[in-house]
Protein backbone atom coordinates (compact mmCIF):
# COMPACT_ATOMS: atom_id res chain seq x y z
CA UNK A 1 0.00 0.00 0.00
CA UNK A 2 1.08 3.26 -0.60
CA UNK A 3 1.32 6.33 1.33
CA UNK A 4 0.19 9.68 0.50
CA UNK A 5 2.95 11.95 2.20
CA UNK A 6 4.17 14.78 1.05
CA UNK A 7 1.17 14.85 -1.79
CA UNK A 8 -1.12 17.54 -2.06
CA UNK A 9 -4.66 15.71 -2.03
CA UNK A 10 -7.72 18.73 -2.81
CA UNK A 11 -11.02 18.03 -1.03
CA UNK A 12 -12.80 16.60 -3.95
CA UNK A 13 -10.03 14.10 -4.08
CA UNK A 14 -10.53 13.35 -0.39
CA UNK A 15 -14.35 12.63 -0.77
CA UNK A 16 -13.41 10.35 -3.65
CA UNK A 17 -10.73 8.32 -1.61
CA UNK A 18 -13.10 8.37 1.34
CA UNK A 19 -16.09 6.93 0.01
CA UNK A 20 -13.93 4.66 -1.98
CA UNK A 21 -12.36 3.37 0.95
CA UNK A 22 -16.08 3.36 2.48
CA UNK A 23 -17.02 0.28 0.24
CA UNK A 24 -17.00 -3.11 1.46
CA UNK A 25 -14.29 -5.26 0.75
CA UNK A 26 -14.89 -8.19 -1.53
CA UNK A 27 -15.17 -9.02 -5.11
CA UNK A 28 -17.32 -6.08 -5.76
CA UNK A 29 -14.86 -3.41 -4.63
CA UNK A 30 -11.88 -5.62 -6.34
CA UNK A 31 -13.65 -4.97 -9.51
CA UNK A 32 -14.80 -1.33 -9.03
CA UNK A 33 -11.60 -0.26 -8.43
CA UNK A 34 -10.17 -2.49 -11.38
CA UNK A 35 -12.94 -0.71 -13.59
CA UNK A 36 -11.93 2.74 -12.46
CA UNK A 37 -8.31 1.95 -12.69
CA UNK A 38 -9.29 1.30 -16.27
CA UNK A 39 -11.69 4.30 -16.88
CA UNK A 40 -8.98 6.60 -15.66
CA UNK A 41 -6.30 5.82 -18.12
CA UNK A 42 -9.14 5.42 -20.93
CA UNK A 43 -9.82 8.89 -19.96
CA UNK A 44 -6.45 9.76 -19.39
CA UNK A 45 -5.15 8.75 -22.90
CA UNK A 46 -7.16 9.32 -25.88
CA UNK A 47 -6.24 7.22 -29.01
CA UNK A 48 -6.08 10.13 -31.33
CA UNK A 49 -4.19 9.50 -34.36
CA UNK A 50 -2.53 12.82 -33.25
CA UNK A 51 -1.44 11.78 -30.03
CA UNK A 52 2.14 12.17 -29.41
CA UNK A 53 4.60 11.26 -26.87
CA UNK A 54 3.51 14.40 -24.99
CA UNK A 55 0.10 14.33 -25.20
CA UNK A 56 -2.94 15.14 -26.79
CA UNK A 57 -1.93 17.12 -29.69
CA UNK A 58 -4.70 19.74 -29.04
CA UNK A 59 -4.01 19.97 -25.33
CA UNK A 60 -7.48 19.28 -24.49
CA UNK A 61 -9.22 16.41 -24.29
CA UNK A 62 -12.75 18.29 -24.92
CA UNK A 63 -12.01 19.39 -28.30
CA UNK A 64 -14.63 18.05 -31.38
CA UNK A 65 -12.06 15.14 -32.62
CA UNK A 66 -13.80 12.13 -33.10
CA UNK A 67 -12.03 9.84 -30.11
CA UNK A 68 -12.78 12.83 -27.37
CA UNK A 69 -16.12 12.75 -28.71
CA UNK A 70 -15.92 8.95 -28.15
CA UNK A 71 -14.73 9.49 -24.60
CA UNK A 72 -17.20 12.15 -23.84
CA UNK A 73 -19.89 9.69 -25.11
CA UNK A 74 -18.86 6.88 -22.60
CA UNK A 75 -19.04 9.18 -19.65
CA UNK A 76 -22.22 10.84 -20.69
CA UNK A 77 -23.94 6.92 -20.80
CA UNK A 78 -21.73 6.31 -17.85
CA UNK A 79 -23.35 8.90 -15.53
CA UNK A 80 -26.95 8.09 -17.46
CA UNK A 81 -27.25 5.10 -16.34
CA UNK A 82 -26.49 5.72 -12.50
CA UNK A 83 -28.96 8.71 -12.43
CA UNK A 84 -32.03 7.29 -9.93
CA UNK A 85 -35.30 7.87 -11.03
Amino acid sequence: MEKLENHVVSAWEWRILSRLREVPEGPLRDRLLDFLNELVVFVQEPRCAQVQADGVPCGAVDADCEECLKVNELLDTLHGSLQRP
